[in-house]
């Protein structure tokens, strides 16, 4: 029979290395997320590529434009487009707790990947004002972002030189 001293030293020995071990997670979690001025700017993993831009919306009324709605397994998320202007609005339809968002493609440009995020909550409308080649196909897609790495979007419609 062992010595229960040499059990509890082993014990011990198990969680102090646990321990150690939640402790270095922890600290490369804190460590690797965006500080909050990147916070505006790398809101999803998409935002820090060369050829994407992403922002957050300014909380408006109501939208212009043309407007579809995601399904109920994307948020019930409204996208509208006003073309002339090239701006993006964006609904949070679900009281889920996740950020509304659309992302506008586009074939041509320095940037062809747009996101706009919702943050205001649920039933809120933003806007976001964006700058696009009218050349060439577009896409809009609508959904969440439920964190850094992973979103749910819904393609909703594509457009041609507009």
């Amino acid at each position: 029979m062992k010595n229960p001293s040499e059990r509890l030293r082993r014990k011990f020995n198990r969680v102090t290395v646990r321990i150690a071990m939640l402790a270095a997670a922890a600290l490369v979690a804190v460590f690797a997320m965006p500080s909050s001025a990147m916070a505006e700017e790398y809101y999803f993993q998409d935002c820090e590529l060369e050829r994407v831009t992403c922002q957050f919306g300014v909380e408006v009324a109501g939208p212009i434009g043309q407007c579809m709605t995601a399904n109920a397994a994307h948020g019930k998320t409204q996208v509208c487009i006003q073309y002339d202007g090239d701006y993006v609005y964006v609904r949070d339809g679900d009281a889920d707790g996740y950020g509304a968002a659309a992302l506008v493609l586009s074939e041509f440009g320095d940037i062809n990947m747009r996101w706009c995020a919702n943050r205001h909550g649920y039933g809120s409308w933003v806007r976001c004002n964006f700058n696009w080649r009218e050349d060439g196909d577009h896409g809009v897609a609508g959904g969440y972002i439920v964190q850094y790495y992973v979103e749910e979007m819904m393609q909703l419609w594509w457009w041609s030189n507009n």
